[in-house]
């Protein structure tokens, strides 16, 4: 994307004044000879314990009723884009060994791979790949445009300025001499655009931003692939607890297809306001539809329901995690969800060491079943052998 270099100094003065010095603590003296004896108080010292036992395979929950082979298909599909030399090492040792039955599978994963808890309890939800009907020109029904990326839409990478930025960007566009955050949803869809790449029923454009991509299927039979351009950066704001404080929903049928119903029933004036209290906005680019699954942002396509979206800043893409999920908080959701999914991709709201996504594939009846996901997570990583 374009960058504006110009402007760096003044942003990167801005926040190089509000960062905070670390502090140098100094190494403390390393003692010689003997140890003195410990004190004698009177109160006997406390059992020495031994190192907690490794965890086994066998002590995660469903394991053993796991699908093992579609397991290591996709990893052996996603795991190309890991970093980490001992995961490469594993991925490459996959692809190169012939194992087409259940039993193999398990054998494999469990010889080159140990089990290793990640936190405390977090959340799994679920997403999907919608395909909603659209239109090329606006009519009463169909009344939202599918914007393309906007010409004046700046990202900047501070990086490139200063590396102790590593990783941050800042999105944002040009107002006369100075920089400025780029405009929240209401500002967004306040200005009519001459360009619209297609036109949706509102509350149908605002999922497909959700998900982050989709496929549109026009009245003549041909389907497009909305794909993913950029967003404003603004910050992700989940609507479902908004509508369940103001009442508009309960609070155990805060589901996709709740509020999708809601949003529908009230379309107009009543809906914008609540789709407006999340101000990120999602722009897209057309491309043809191959049929094949949704591309993650590890650029590879993702494998249904063995996929998962993680915090990029806690975990790698291409790493393979057990999921074991339950207690689902909305009414109709299955009961738990347990099953390896490899990490390749991410998300606005996914953030936190225990937080993943798990995609559910495409169309409606995916669709129906990731917006009932909403489990108590434990999250465990498959960490190489050595």
């Amino acid at each position: 994307m374009t960058r504006v270099r110009s402007f760096a100094p003044l942003i990167l003065a801005g926040l190089l004044l509000s960062a905070c010095a670390s502090a140098i603590t100094p190494t403390p003296p390393v003692a010689t000879g003997p140890a003195p004896p410990p004190p004698t108080s009177g109160i006997p010292s406390p059992p020495v314990l031994p190192p907690p036992t490794a965890l086994s395979f066998s002590s995660l929950a469903g394991w053993s009723e796991d699908d093992h082979l579609a397991a290591l298909n996709a990893f052996r599909a996603g795991c190309g884009v890991a970093k980490d030399p001992a995961l490469a090492r594993v991925c490459g040792l996959a692809k190169a060994t012939v194992i087409q039955d259940e039993q193999g599978a398990r054998a494999f994963l469990e010889a080159n791979f140990r089990p290793e808890p990640v936190g405390d309890e977090g959340l799994l939800t679920a997403y999907f790949a919608p395909q909603y009907e659209a239109r090329m020109s606006r009519n009463a029904e169909f009344t939202a445009p599918v914007r393309g990326l906007p010409a004046d839409l700046v990202v900047l990478d501070l990086a490139d300025f200063e590396p102790g930025f590593v990783g941050k960007k800042i999105t944002g566009h040009v107002e006369g001499p100075t920089f400025v955050p780029y405009p929240a949803r209401a500002e967004i869809e306040a200005v009519p655009t001459d360009k619209p790449l297609a036109w949706m029923r509102p509350e149908e454009l605002f999922f497909l931003q959700i998900q982050g991509s989709g496929i549109l299927v026009l009245p003549d039979g041909r389907r497009v692939r909305a794909a993913f351009a950029g967003h404003n950066g603004k910050p992700f704001v989940g609507i479902a607890n908004a509508m369940r404080d103001q009442g508009l929903l309960p609070d155990n049928n805060t589901s996709g297809d709740a509020i999708r119903t809601w949003l529908a029933a009230h379309r107009g004036p009543e809906a914008d306001a609540i789709m407006r209290l999340n101000p990120r906005y999602v722009f897209f680019k057309m491309a043809a539809d191959d049929g094949k699954e949704a591309v993650g942002a590890a650029g590879v396509p993702l494998p249904a329901g063995r996929a998962i979206a993680v915090d990029p800043s806690k975990h790698a893409y291409g790493g393979l995690y057990w999921l074991d999920a339950a207690a689902p908080k909305l009414a109709g959701a299955f009961p738990a969800y347990r099953r390896l999914a490899v990490a390749l991709d991410t998300g606005g709201a996914i953030k936190g060491e225990v937080r993943a996504d798990l995609y559910m594939g495409s169309g409606n009846a995916a669709g129906a079943e990731a917006g009932r996901v909403r489990h108590t997570l434990r999250l465990y990583r498959l960490v190489p052998r050595s």
